[in-house]
Parts: C-alpha cells; structure tokens; sequence
C-alpha cells in the first residue's frame, strides 16, 4: 500500500544516507544523476538534491504501477518524489539505501539535449550554462563552501558583538580614489543636459549628482563604528576595471569589519583569527566537499587550511619584507625596491619560502595607500596591513585609520581629494574622533583559495566581469 504523500515533511539526502536513519518512511524529493536497469525486474536511481555531496540510491520495483510508463524513461537530471523505507545497503559504496512505494516524476530531462552527461565538462563550457551547472559535483560543492564561509563569517562577527550594517550600494563618494567606478544614472544618453562649459549636468539626474556602485562599504562602516564600537559589513562591491584574470570580477562580496577604540596590532589579531576561525569551520563542516576538491581540484587544499589554522601568522614590516626579498637571490619579474607595491611573486616567495606559513607585511609606504591609512611618525609610511597566504599572496588588506583631522585634511589633499566633498567623514575626526582600524576580506578570493578552484568566475553563482553579464 502506498503511503499518503501528504503525511512526510521532505527529508534531504544528507539525512537518509545517516546508518541511525534506518527503518524511517521518508518522502525524498530531487533530482536523478544515473540509473541502472536490473535483469531482475528492478532499477537503481541515484538521486541528489543539493543537501550534501553523496547521492541515495532508491531500489524501484517493477511492482510500481508506473515502472513500465514512466521510470524506466528517467535520464539524467529529470526531478522525482520517492516516499520509500530507508533500508540497509547491501552494496559496499553506501551504507544506505531507499526502498520506493511510489515514485512520481514531476519533469524529465531529455536525455538527447541534457548537456550535462556522466562525460567530463570543462569549466568553459560550464559558464555557458550557469543555470545549470549548480548540478554538477564540482559547482555543488562550491556552493555548500561559499555557504559554510559565509555563516561562518556571521558567527565569528555575531559572537564577538560586532554589528552587522548595512551600507549602500548606490554612492557618490569613491573609497579608494582609483576612480574605477560603474556610474549609476537616469540621464537619457541620446539627450544629455550639458553645462556651459559641456560637461554633463547631474544636477538633472535622479540623485541630483553623480553617483556610482560602491567599491566598498568602508566610508560608511566609519561611520557606525564611531556609535556602535564595533561593526561589520557585508555585501556585493563593484570595480570598473577591464582585467580579464582568474582573479577578478567586476561584481564581487565584501566582509568589511571596523573597530574603534582599536589599533593596528588589535587589527592584525583580529584577522588572524578570523581566517583560522572560517579555515577551522570549512574543515569540520564540510569535510566531505573538501574531500573532493583534495582528490580531484588541488590535492594540497585540506593541507594547506590546517596548516594555516596551526600556524603562528607571522608579522613583519614592509621595510623588512624588502630587505628579505633584496637579499633572497631569487629572480623576480618585478624588480625589488623600496616603495613599490608588493606584487604576487613577492608575496608568495614571504609565505612559501621563507616563512613557510602566512604573514602579515605592516607599515607600508604612503604613496601606494589609500588616504584614510594613518600615518606613522616617520613621515613616509602608514599603519596599513597586508595578509599574505601561501599559493595566492593576499588575502586580506587592512589599516589603521587616521583619526587626526589635521593630518587627514592634508592627506586628502595630497591624494587630490577634495576635503569639502568628504565633510561627513571629517566630522568622525571633529566630534568625539577615537583610534580605530578595519580590514576587507573578497569573499570569492577566499573560496577560491579554500577550494583551489583555478579561476574566481566558478567560485561566484553568476559571474560578472568584462563583456560578460549573462544569466
């Protein structure tokens, strides 16, 4: 007798496939990844729904009233609800399976134009069809990462009493001053206002001025910072620039904390143990996703995350980074001299050959750092951050912020910054100024690198970068 659907809550596959699960009835809904025919009057379906790695085998009879017409026509992909018995599996690669009462299909997959086959499938291929490839054992397991890091993120920040804000994604300030910035506007570009001098006139716009997409919530998470202590930001982030990498988008995910009452030492450690603690989490709650990256994507990636949750982080100024990268002997593609910015090969030589765990460069040269970084006593450096980890070099880039009004009107100026433009963020230095420091983590680079996913476009459910907005 076939039990009433309607008396099952859905049970995922992760459940059923757990050995003190056996003897429940469940209602399984998902989608089929193989299924094989017996001689016997029976078939073997393989059915994932997203829930874990591992697929559940369900044993359908030929008994079933609609064997004949409709499961023996199941192909890949094809979506089914299976209320069966969890049993015992006789079978060596399982310690479970689901004996069907019923199996109703609610869509096939045409098996003749199903472009994801038991066949290997390029990466390339796979972001023609980004509706799809969520389906895939590789993308799948992606996906449960970029879950676990993101709720690990939440937990570490929540725990500690830091405030979660939300700043805007539509602003008319630019953070860094690179000026990489998609503008955002209602301006008819067939009949532009212009100004006398023929200049586009944002008066006319929505916002009455020019506006763009953020390139980070920082400015704004200041703000916060200077009532609430201690808050964090999280959220999509844009930059204008045409690189066409395995390492860059144009629309990507930002973890931004700011801490007042706290200086750069306080910065570091807090991002010291903020990377353990995420490294720590993808380890234990998805051991099984790791698992398939170590065998089949990078077989250092398990390794290398306990190394780094083992290891002391190293902290090291950039003076003395570049006196070790003078004195290594190594040949680098980029020449070696004070004042530049690190590039890579620099970093990666600090994390995998000298140091053999991450490091943290301080202290770095002015003229490569945003204006908001504070300024040290020597004149020619600031208290800005940078967290290296072996096979990527940077990971997290952080500072201290200058919290002297005087010091930052002139910094602003010398960054051709107008002060005036910034008056809000001046007033944080007017009232009530204290130290205060923050870091920003890209949350694609991070799965990429937990992951050893070799480009950051598969590590992001729609990737956006140059001439590429599809899906």
């Amino acid at each position: 007798m076939t039990t009433s659907v309607e008396s099952y809550v859905r049970t995922p596959v992760v459940e059923t496939l757990k050995k003190e699960n056996i003897g429940k009835t469940v209602r399984l809904c998902g989608w089929v990844r193989t299924r094989r025919d017996s001689k016997g009057g029976f078939s073997f379906i393989e059915v994932n729904d997203g829930s874990t790695f591992k697929s559940v085998q369900v044993l359908a009879e030929n008994k079933l009233s609609n064997y004949d017409s409709e499961i023996l026509k199941l192909g890949i992909g094809s979506s089914v609800e299976v209320i069966g018995t969890i049993v015992e599996s006789p079978g060596k690669e399982q310690t479970t399976e689901i004996k069907a009462e019923s199996l109703k299909v609610f869509g096939y997959a045409d098996p003749a134009t199903y472009p994801l086959q038991k066949k290997g499938t390029s990466m390339e291929f796979l972001r023609t069809i980004a509706h799809l490839r969520p389906r895939t054992n590789t993308f799948g397991a992606v996906a449960r990462v970029r879950n676990e890091i993101c709720r690990s993120i939440h937990d570490f920040f929540q725990s500690r009493g830091f405030v979660y804000v939300h700043t805007p994604i539509i602003t008319g300030s630019d953070c860094e001053g690179a000026g990489q910035m998609f503008k955002v506007t209602t301006l008819d570009f067939d009949k532009l206002p212009r100004k006398e001098d023929g200049s586009v006139n944002f008066e006319e716009d929505f916002f009455g001025k020019a506006t763009n997409l953020t390139v980070s919530g920082q400015l704004q998470g200041e703000m916060y910072a200077t009532a609430l202590t201690n808050v964090y930001t999280f959220g999509p982030t844009f930059r204008a620039e045409n690189s066409n990498t395995s390492r860059h988008l144009s629309e990507f995910w930002m973890i931004e904390p700011e801490m007042s009452f706290c200086d750069l030492e306080g910065n570091m450690q807090c991002a010291e143990d903020f990377l353990k603690t995420i490294f720590n989490n993808v380890l234990t709650n998805c051991s099984v996703d790791m698992q398939f990256f170590n065998e089949r994507i990078d077989k250092t990636a398990i390794e290398t995350l306990k190394h780094i949750c083992d290891s002391a982080f190293v902290r090291v100024s950039y003076t003395e980074a570049v006196d070790i990268l003078l004195k290594c002997g190594e040949k680098f593609e980029f020449p070696v001299s004070w004042g530049i910015d690190l590039q890579s090969e620099h970093e990666r030589y600090l994390t995998e050959k000298k140091f053999k765990k991450p490091v943290i460069v301080y202290d770095y040269p002015k003229d490569i750092k945003a204006f908001y970084m504070r300024l040290n006593d020597d004149g020619k450096t600031v208290r800005a951050m940078d967290v290296l980890v072996p096979k990527v070099g940077e990971i997290i880039g952080g500072s201290q912020r200058e919290e002297r009004l005087d010091v930052l009107e002139e910094r602003m100026k010398a960054c051709h910054l107008s002060p005036e433009e910034y008056w809000w963020y001046l007033d944080l230095r007017r009232y009530g100024t204290v130290p205060h420091a923050g870091f920003g983590l890209g949350l694609e680079r991070t799965v990429q690198f937990v992951t050893g996913m070799g480009n950051i476009r598969d590590v992001i459910p729609f990737p956006r970068a140059p001439k590429t907005a599809d899906f």
